[in-house]
């Protein structure tokens, strides 16, 4: 395989499994039979780092999320969760910094209803 389609299938693992909270470079290697610094070089050649790729994916999933209706009544914590996030202030940091406004603002703007303050989930999608 060469290093395009190395790289692809890198990022193609990274796509369907970033909700995954403990995917890490190591776990992709292993998965794709090639070392974590293979891994981490064929990606470097992007400009940007296997972290930033998975964290990009993750939030690019949470956005999604928070965009469609039918994961309104879900907790803001409960689709970080589902996106592969395990801090939610980290989680929140983040959004907030690509996005420019918070979680709560996405949901907002995108018109889907909210989970009133305590109440629990309700069944996902």
């Amino acid at each position: 395989m060469n290093r395009t389609a190395r790289r692809a299938a890198i990022l193609r693992a990274i796509e369907s499994r970033s909700g995954d909270p403990n995917l890490s470079a190591a776990a992709v290697a292993k998965l794709l039979g090639v070392t974590p610094r293979y891994v981490h070089l064929l990606l470097k050649e992007t400009g940007r780092s296997f972290t930033h790729h998975l964290l990009e994916r993750r939030l690019e999933k949470a956005a999604l999320m928070l965009r469609d209706g039918r994961w309104g009544r879900r907790k803001i914590a409960d689709i970080a969760v589902e996106a592969g996030f395990t801090d939610l202030s980290y989680f929140n940091r983040a959004f907030r910094r690509c996005f420019g406004v918070t979680p709560s603002q996405m949901r907002d703007q995108a018109g889907a209803p909210q989970t009133p303050l305590g109440t629990g989930p309700s069944p996902g999608p």
